[in-house]
């Protein structure tokens, strides 16, 4: 069965749900704020997260998370929990912690002089920090797509083929090249680049170079896929094939995706986590939040008012 995607710029990519959502009329929800009032975070900052946070199939969890950098304290308390096949979406200003949260999920913050990770962090119910657990196997489990393009200096192919090679994926040419066929059908490259494998991976496009860095997290099959505002710098078409291929991706995979778009929250999320100042302040159903934030700080972010 051929599964690519569709590259058709005119195909409708978003569902009705999402785009009501995007275009949630806000004189009918319920705290609007007058421009220049105060949002008052100072004295709720230090309240409990509103709305649940855990979920009924949890696949990561973090318990009481903490991150320091050389003393500075960048994520306080946390807790949540990312369920089996939903997407995620982290929420809130510029600093705000959720990069780093993202970086605490495959231990990324490891290679970070002056970070302190205190807390607990499970996967599958397992410590990830536990002394037995196998980093390389933890981060073949949870993969990231960072938020420029990252592809290796080698050919469309190597790009791919290394990753299925040091975890043992393949064991032949043949297997190798069914691997990379099969996740760049997924991506919608396979067309493109299919008389091109040997071509260097810098000679794509951005939004190529995109698809095939999410390939390449493909490739090694993960469980779970971070994404840090991996459309931040596509165009309107990649960024349609990039949030499509979300949704297909989460009957598989758990995804946590940070964004700056509210619109593409919308659209492919299915719980939403706000996060200021380093404090996870609202987590909740998406299209709950945001009809009807509970929380002052999430109701000033979600209608563009100044926090």
């Amino acid at each position: 069965m051929n599964t690519d995607i569709n590259l058709n710029p005119n195909i409708e990519a978003h569902s009705s749900e999402g785009l009501a959502l995007a275009s949630v009329d806000r004189q009918h929800r319920p705290r609007q704020l007058n421009i220049g009032e105060p949002c008052g975070e100072e004295s709720t900052l230090d309240a409990a997260t509103l709305g649940e946070w855990r979920s009924p199939r949890p696949h990561l969890s973090c318990q009481g998370l903490c991150v320091d950098y050389h003393g500075r304290r960048a994520l306080e308390g946390v807790n949540l929990e990312i369920g089996r096949h939903e997407v995620i979406a982290l929420l809130g200003p510029s600093g705000s912690g959720r990069s780093t949260l993202l970086r605490c999920l495959n231990r990324l913050n490891d290679v970070i002089p002056g970070c302190r990770v205190t807390g607990k962090l499970l996967l599958d119910g397992r410590d990830i920090h536990a002394p037995t657990l196998d980093i390389v196997t933890l981060r073949a489990r949870v993969g990231m797509v960072f938020q420029r393009p990252n592809p290796y200096p080698k050919s469309i192919y190597e790009n791919i083929a290394y990753g299925s090679r040091i975890h043992g994926l393949a064991s032949s040419r043949i297997q190798e090249s069914v691997i990379i066929e099969t996740v760049l059908r997924k991506v919608g490259l396979w067309k493109e680049v299919k008389n091109r494998l040997d071509k260097p991976a810098l000679q794509l496009s951005q939004g190529q170079q995109q698809r095939l860095c999410l390939a390449r997290v493909l490739a090694i099959e993960p469980e779970v896929i971070l994404m840090d505002e991996p459309c931040a710098s596509l165009d309107p078409i990649s960024t349609t094939l990039i949030e499509r291929l979300i949704e297909e991706l989460r009957e598989a995979h758990s995804i946590v995706l940070v964004t700056h778009s509210l619109q593409q929250a919308a659209r492919v999320s299915q719980r939403t986590a706000f996060f200021y100042r380093g404090r996870l302040i609202e987590v909740g159903n998406t299209a709950q939040m945001f009809i009807n934030p509970r929380h002052k700080l999430t109701d000033c972010f979600i209608s563009g008012r100044y926090l």
